[in-house]
């Protein structure tokens, strides 16, 4: 009995240790997308959407599985860079498939966004200014940038909500285009 609780108690201080590393290298720690959330989320997302869509910080991937669900002819792809988060949604995939969902890991500053039709973030300020040069040289025209609690400084959105929850939290929908 010992030797689970050990094995129990490490796995879990892992755990802890990666998330710490994690925030203290990116600067921010991986938060679940609430509920309300999501559901404000996934009014701002065509009803018919195919094609690319691409979740930069998937965390826990509370966005890629809604989105995944609801859009069955989406290809859904989540980003993670924090060990535990990716390795808990790869986990979820093998309990929760979704044919049409992959999580990658990796630095989502790599990703090739030629293709999407749509990008998620949840992405605090400064990572929203780091990436928007990668949208505008990247996204094709007319793809969506749907970002919560965070906006994109500079841009003006699209549409914007606001969730109907404790915080007020806002999402921004943007649209790519090119002159």
């Amino acid at each position: 009995m010992f030797f689970v609780e050990l094995t129990a108690l490490a796995i879990v201080s892992l755990a802890l240790l990666s998330i710490f590393w994690s925030t203290i290298t990116l600067g921010i720690s991986p938060m679940p997308t609430s509920r309300k959330v999501k559901q404000e989320v996934l009014t701002l997302i065509p009803g018919d959407l195919d094609g690319e869509v691409q979740e930069l910080g998937a965390g826990w991937g509370t966005l890629a599985w809604a989105v995944a669900s609801r859009f069955p002819r989406a290809r859904v792809i989540g980003w993670e860079r924090s060990p535990f988060p990716f390795l808990f949604c790869r986990l979820r995939l093998l309990i929760q498939p979704r044919e049409n969902l992959t999580i990658r890991f990796g630095d989502f500053h790599r990703a090739d966004l030629k293709h999407a039709h749509l990008v998620l973030t949840y992405l605090w300020t400064g990572a929203m200014l780091r990436l928007g040069p990668k949208f505008d040289a990247e996204l094709p025209d007319g793809a969506l940038v749907i970002s919560h609690t965070f906006a994109w400084r500079g841009r003006d959105p699209e549409l914007t909500h606001t969730t109907a929850d404790l915080y007020r939290t806002p999402v921004y929908r943007y649209r790519i285009t090119r002159p």
